[in-house]
């Protein structure tokens, strides 16, 4: 078994940690300032200076095996490294969510047009999206439990009802919604929804709230939307009428382990800001470092860490070999486990920063707010729990 980067991981990897180097991490204070003077939900004019550099760096989509050349285990390695700054460097890449997810799924179900008017700007980084699925009046983490209405009306879809936590709906250049629905609320459980493409601009979609995580707004924003008789070409139907929800299993599995990955850099920030406060701070007589229980911290944090990436490398592995269906327990685990993990070391790190570490001086405050709420997006973990013990159970059936 061999745990070496491939040579073309090895230099994306160079190649990243470079580009994070010499302008992501510089440029965190300046997009920071820009938001605090121009509004929360504001476009600071750095992240296209730092999307011309990534592009003229070859740091560009990378997520995509088909159009970076990079295998789902190699692309880990990067993924991981824009986790250290994970408001800013995926997108400064063009490698963020939703919209890598979006595009994948853009990639796998869209038309020819559909891919001219949509794939195409957001592969080239000049609009972003949303994927609309979860609703705040029913349990989400069930998505046959989905209750907007897409009824059709001669050449149009009619889209009625109400989407919350939606990502990304918050940044005006957010220009389309993949949008989730019941088409036939009589047919099997799982063949009841469909996904349409809906314009932003499109008349009855409204943007009710954007909602905060731990009091945070993000850049792109998590807004709630209510639909009121949206309507929208038939030419807008993603796939076939009662596809949605196989789409959105094929969509979610690859959002899942790239969630991990960047789960991955955040804990690992925390931990080299944790040894570095630990060697420069003394207590009763003793820099920290030399405390016991500070040992503990940061040995149990290293130890959680290596753990992890080992099983987020196989499940990015078994995707390159098998799909996403043939990862489906890894998937369920690293989404259950990578957030936790990252939540766990973060929160060390905040113990010997003290009242710093739950300030904003210190990316802690945000890093753990941010992992905590990555243990419900895409599903929470009791979800992925359930979904890994039945593969258990067959598995023990089965010998």
């Amino acid at each position: 078994m061999d745990f070496d980067l491939s040579p073309a991981a090895h230099d994306a990897c160079e190649r990243m940690w470079a580009f994070m180097h010499e302008h992501v991490f510089p440029a965190e204070p300046v997009w920071s300032a820009w938001l605090a003077e121009h509004g929360e939900h504001a476009h600071p004019p750095v992240m296209a200076e730092l999307k011309a550099e990534a592009r003229r760096r070859g740091l560009w989509n990378l997520f995509l095996p088909a159009r970076s050349g990079l295998s789902n285990l190699e692309y880990a390695a990067v993924a991981e490294i824009s986790g250290w700054s994970p408001v800013i460097a995926p997108e400064a890449i063009n490698c963020q969510a939703p919209d890598t997810g979006n595009m994948e799924t853009l990639e796998l179900f869209a038309t020819p047009e559909q891919r001219e008017r949509w794939l195409e700007p957001l592969l080239d980084g000049t609009i972003r999206s949303a994927f609309a699925m979860t609703e705040p009046d029913v349990a989400s983490s069930d998505a046959t439990n989905i209750a907007t209405r897409i009824e059709r009306d001669g050449d149009d879809y009619v889209v009625n009802g109400r989407k919350w936590w939606i990502t990304g709906a918050a940044d005006a250049r957010c220009e389309v919604f993949i949008v989730m629905g019941k088409t036939d609320p009589d047919a099997a459980a799982h063949r009841q929804q469909s996904m349409v493409l809906v314009p932003r601009d499109t008349p009855g979609l409204h943007i009710a709230r954007h909602l905060p995580i731990f009091g945070y707004q993000d850049q792109h924003g998590h807004s709630e939307l209510v639909l009121d008789d949206v309507r929208v070409p038939v030419a807008n139907l993603l796939g076939a009428e009662g596809d949605g929800f196989t789409i959105s299993q094929a969509r979610l599995g690859p959002g899942r382990i790239h969630h991990a990955m960047r789960a991955l850099g955040m804990a690992e920030r925390a931990l080299a800001l944790m040894v570095d406060r630990a060697r420069t701070r003394v207590a009763f007589g003793a820099p920290l470092a030399e405390q016991g229980v500070v040992q503990e911290l940061v040995a149990r944090s290293r130890i959680e860490i290596e753990q992890v990436r080992l099983l987020v490398l196989k499940t990015a592995w078994l995707i390159d070999r098998h799909g996403a269906k043939g990862a489906r327990t890894e998937i369920a685990a690293i989404k259950v486990a990578a957030p936790a993990v990252a939540t766990a070391v973060i929160d060390r790190a905040i113990e010997i920063f003290g009242g710093a570490g739950v300030s904003d001086d210190f990316p802690l405050a945000y890093f753990y707010a941010w992992a905590r709420v990555l243990r419900i997006v895409d599903g929470p973990d009791a979800v992925h729990r359930r979904t890994v013990a039945r593969e258990e159970f067959r598995r023990a059936a089965a010998r």
